[in-house]
């Protein structure tokens, strides 16, 4: 989980140092860059590539090239940190969305957890003058794209391969990146090039060290290591772009991480009571 955090914040990084490139052509980049490694990857695996929900996959494609559009639109236009504290709302998305879609319940307790992050969001938009309203919103559009993201995945697990499902998401990106290349667009200029490869293959490694950490390690253990991501966006904005943060900031950036971080560790608490209890009536 520690690579996949430190992978995905280089990601984040080379997003940032191509900020005077559009947003899409960014996409359409890294999705061809991730296109290609997941085909060798379902070739390797010998899975199927094409899938049998298609309905299902596509829309996970169009909810994830939108949050992906709109958090690279802010890592361009918010301070690092900023913009990646705010994508960590996703998982309150996540919950509210489930009980629609999943007919999962969110219980009493964690409604107070998702208001204290989203009060940090407001500190952070309050105190810092760098971020503008809209680009705040459009933060909030993305954390909400990847949470209905997240559950079109949830609701195709065991139904198709993890890779199919990756590689309709990166296809669905690639081809509205390459038609919006036709109304915006941006020619890379020396080392541009590289920074973009980058950006592909360190969000594609990141996918791949993430997939596996969930399938070997507890989510709630794995949404505490998750958070170190944080760390290295507030040291790296400062030092290499120089995004300096006030008290109220990180304040604000803590109250975020808090109450996201005690709703996914009491959420999996429950979990655990219930299964308990599930079993003792089963012996019983």
């Amino acid at each position: 989980m520690l690579l996949s955090t430190f992978a995905f914040f280089l990601a984040n990084a080379f997003v940032k140092q191509v900020g005077h490139i559009p947003a899409m052509e960014i996409v359409f980049f890294r999705c061809v860059t991730a296109t290609a490694m997941c085909l060798a990857g379902l070739y390797r695996a010998k899975a199927d590539p094409i899938g049998s929900n298609h309905l299902m996959l596509l829309l996970r494609g169009l909810f994830g090239t939108t949050a992906l559009f709109c958090f690279f639109i802010t890592l361009q236009q918010m301070p690092l940190a900023s913009a990646q504290t705010v994508q960590y709302l996703s998982p309150i998305f996540t919950a509210t969305i489930a009980i629609f879609i999943l007919k999962e319940s969110v219980r009493p307790l964690q409604w107070i957890f998702y208001a204290v992050a989203f009060s940090g969001v407001l500190v952070i938009d309050q105190v810092d003058t760098r971020i503008s309203p809209f680009y705040l919103a459009v933060g909030i559009v993305s954390a909400f794209c990847s949470g209905m993201a997240y559950n079109l995945v949830r609701s195709m697990r065991g139904k198709e391969h993890p890779l199919t499902i990756v590689l309709h998401f990166q296809l669905v990106g690639m081809v509205v990146g390459f038609i919006s290349l036709f109304f915006q667009w941006e020619w890379p200029q020396g080392w541009d090039w590289l920074f973009l490869l980058f950006v592909g293959v360190f969000s594609q490694l990141g996918q791949i060290f993430l997939t596996n950490a969930l399938q070997r390690e507890a989510i709630a253990g794995v949404a505490i290591v998750n958070y170190t991501g944080l760390v290295y966006a507030i040291t790296v904005g400062w030092i290499i772009f120089g995004e300096e943060q006030s008290l109220y900031s990180l304040l604000g950036m803590a109250l975020v991480v808090a109450g996201v971080l005690m709703s996914v560790m009491y959420g999996r608490r429950q979990q655990r009571l219930a299964a308990m209890a599930e079993m003792d009536v089963t012996q019983a």
